[in-house]
């Protein structure tokens, strides 16, 4: 009798275990698939066979989304993801099928200089921001933003990185005024054609991002080359078009800009900055979407931090999708690597796994939200 009740509480006990090692493992796989989807990486490729490694790491869920673009920086190449409308309508419907959920696609369509959807190519034409300004006619703003927007759709892309909210400041800026990126050097004129832009998109499906927070309208130098420092030169005006849009309920993405302003964070540029993006963004502003960094590697971040350093930064800052465009440099593993060094970060106790819950919960609910013609 003693055997059979021994035996029973072996089995028990090793039941208990199996079922606690099982649910450990449960719990490791969902903890991996949630930063996987903090992570949005750029490739090469015309076609998923010529991009095996992306369509890997976006089955195993160590990438979210990804960007795409005409144009291949590091090679000198017009050969990168964009050939004609039906090969970018089937290489984005054959990444979308690769994934096991939802992945953001995403894209530079501004308009102007700043457009990936070349008519070259084949696409619509479209014309820049500052045109738009100049009209300031939000009627025309809506046309040509709903043409935008129709195109992504047919594309099968559902994140276009745009409008552009800096304020022109500066008409000399080398990456906002000088490539006509800016509606106007008037906050509320800026927010009046970025509320139209976000409106004709979301009622076609197609999320946006606001960019750059806090404000680049003001520099005089490239984040893509070097450091960036608008101490001198940003005023607090450069939030208003935020400030309006996040008042009106706006609640989809924010892009952070690479600039060092030591007005509001002396030690750290936006993109790693606490008191930027959690004080001023979410603690003061009031945002509830979800924050994309910028390229991380581009050099105002590669140049002076370490990889690890900028991810752990910029998810302390609260950054919740860590972008790599894999443009200005280009390393088939950086989703790999940044997901193991968030892996490892969570592991150690450095990042909670609370972070990490957060900012999958705002991903996630912008993700499968369906009626962002509501916002």
């Amino acid at each position: 009798m003693k055997k059979k009740t021994l035996l029973s509480l072996l089995v028990l006990l090793i039941t208990n275990i199996l079922s606690a090692c099982a649910s450990n493992q449960l719990a490791e796989d969902v903890i991996d698939a949630k930063i996987g989807r903090m992570i949005m990486v750029g490739f090469r490729g015309m076609s998923i066979e010529e991009a095996p490694w992306i369509i890997q790491d976006i089955r195993n869920q160590r990438v979210g989304g990804v960007i795409l673009f005409d144009y291949d920086v590091p090679a000198a190449s017009r050969n990168r993801n964009i050939a004609s409308p039906d090969q970018l309508a089937a290489l984005t419907r054959q990444l979308q099928q690769c994934s096991p959920e939802p992945l953001l696609i995403a894209i530079d369509q501004e308009g102007g200089m700043v457009s990936r959807l070349k008519h070259s190519r084949g696409f619509p034409e479209s014309i820049s921001a500052a045109h738009l300004g100049t009209i300031n006619d939000p009627d025309s703003t809506c046309r040509r933003a709903t043409t935008t927007a129709n195109t992504l759709r047919s594309m099968h892309i559902n994140l276009n990185f745009a409008p552009v909210v800096d304020v022109n400041t500066n008409p000399d800026n080398p990456v906002i005024g000088k490539l006509e990126r800016s509606f106007s050097s008037d906050p509320a004129t800026v927010a009046v054609h970025a509320a139209t832009t976000v409106k004709a998109m979301h009622e076609q499906g197609i999320h946006t991002a606001l960019k750059h927070f806090p404000g680049h309208g003001s520099s005089t130098t490239d984040t893509h080359k070097d450091f960036t420092d608008v101490t001198t030169t940003w005023t607090p005006k450069e939030l208003e078009p935020y400030r309006a849009l996040i008042k009106e309920g706006y609640r989809d993405f924010i892009m952070t800009a690479h600039v060092f302003n030591a007005q509001l964070d002396p030690d750290y540029p936006a993109t790693l900055s606490q008191k930027t993006i959690t004080g001023m963004l979410r603690d003061s502003l009031g945002f509830r979407g979800a924050v994309i960094s910028d390229d991380m590697q581009m050099q105002a971040i590669a140049a002076h931090y370490g990889l690890e350093t900028a991810i752990r930064l910029a998810l302390d800052a609260g950054v919740d999708i860590l972008l790599f465009a894999n443009n200005s440099t280009y390393d088939p593993d950086i989703g790999r690597k940044t997901f193991n060094i968030i892996r490892t970060l969570v592991e150690n106790g450095t990042i909670s796994r609370e972070r990490i819950e957060k900012s999958w919960e705002r991903i996630n609910k912008l993700q499968h939200n369906h009626s962002l013609a509501e916002q």
